[in-house]
């Protein structure tokens, strides 16, 4: 019998959780923390938002873990992915896989450790938040979850599909032969409005549907595209659209436009709280490094200036020490660039 996981199993992984075996699945669902384990082993997963629901799931800590998984969904931050992999690869069965669901681009990193055959990778386009222990907010409309997911050297048509039919359970899943594009894209997404909705303080409607915001917005979805193509990406569409069609610019017509359009686009994603917010709010380290910081890093090593990245990576920096705290007022921290 197959065995699957989820670990990491906090907003995302206990909303995928539910889900998956609520539509007739079994995973376990595999957490740090205690008092969330313990919540959804007594109550099951509560599952709050834009769909309402209660679902008995099979929950535990990673000191309870025992015997081999075929896939383990892999949703911890990725931050800790030297650690926490090198600690999964010994509960993987010979012919098991690690999907990363994670933000940036973690691949790489993993493969190194368990080698490609045995990592595949997987875009989330929608967004959760933990709200109490064993209770979760779903905070994209149900019409709009999806996955987006790839396979790297090795993994075989049968496992791809094995782990697709596993996520099938949830949302639609799209075959993703531009995995890299795909990454990039959910890059942008994250880098722009987690970033800068982490900046105000706020979900990423208070991004998407703030004058002053957008500005601010657009230039940082300018940047991360300037970036992606110097290191050789073609972005993937997000959801049928042509991100890089919409929202790239050479001119001030055209970013004007594309100013424009930001609200709708984002619309049924407005109430996405970024998960760097929860962290800094559960006085808890954040992945700005795996996210903007990604597109610093890359345009620094192809020489493309990205300033307004920059700047969002300074400002949650000083929001995790506590020199300032996420609030609407810091969006007037990026006058000087515009």
């Amino acid at each position: 019998m197959k065995r699957y996981a989820i670990y990491g199993a906090g907003s995302l992984g206990t909303v995928l959780g539910a889900f998956v075996t609520k539509n007739g699945g079994k995973i376990d669902l595999i957490n740090r923390n205690k008092a969330h384990v313990e919540a959804l082993q007594k109550n099951g997963a509560i599952i709050e938002g834009t769909v309402e629901m209660t679902v008995p799931v099979t929950a535990l800590t990673p000191d309870a873990m025992t015997g081999k998984y075929d896939v383990i969904l892999l949703l911890t931050k990725q931050l800790l992915n030297p650690e926490v992999v090198a600690f999964l690869k010994d509960y993987l069965a010979d012919d098991g896989v690690i999907v990363t669901l994670q933000n940036g681009l973690p691949e790489p990193g993993i493969a190194e450790i368990v080698g490609s055959h045995r990592t595949m990778g997987c875009v989330v386009e929608w967004g959760a938040a933990l709200t109490a222990p064993g209770v979760c907010t779903l905070t994209s409309e149900v019409d709009s979850l999806s996955f987006h997911m790839g396979k790297m050297d090795g993994i075989t048509d049968e496992k791809f599909h094995e782990v697709k039919a596993l996520l099938e359970l949830m949302c639609p899943v799209h075959e993703e032969q531009n995995l890299i594009g795909a990454r990039w894209s959910k890059l942008l997404i994250n880098a722009t409005f987690s970033g800068l909705g982490t900046v105000v303080g706020g979900v990423f409607g208070d991004v998407s549907e703030n004058k002053a915001a957008r500005k601010v917005a657009v230039r940082a979805m300018k940047e991360c595209i300037d970036v992606g193509h110097a290191a050789g990406a073609t972005f993937a569409p997000v959801q049928g659209k042509n991100i890089t069609a919409l929202f790239y610019y050479k001119n001030a017509l055209k970013r004007a436009f594309a100013t424009l359009l930001i609200p709708i686009a984002m619309k049924k994603h407005r109430n996405i709280e970024p998960s760097m917010l929860q962290d800094l709010k559960k006085g808890k380290p954040c992945e700005i490094a795996a996210i903007n910081g990604v597109v610093c890093d890359y345009g620094k090593k192809y020489g493309v200036k990205t300033p307004i990245n920059d700047r969002i990576v300074e400002i949650v920096r000083k929001c995790e020490s506590g020199a300032l705290s996420p609030k609407a007022e810091n969006i007037k921290l990026f006058d000087d660039l515009l």
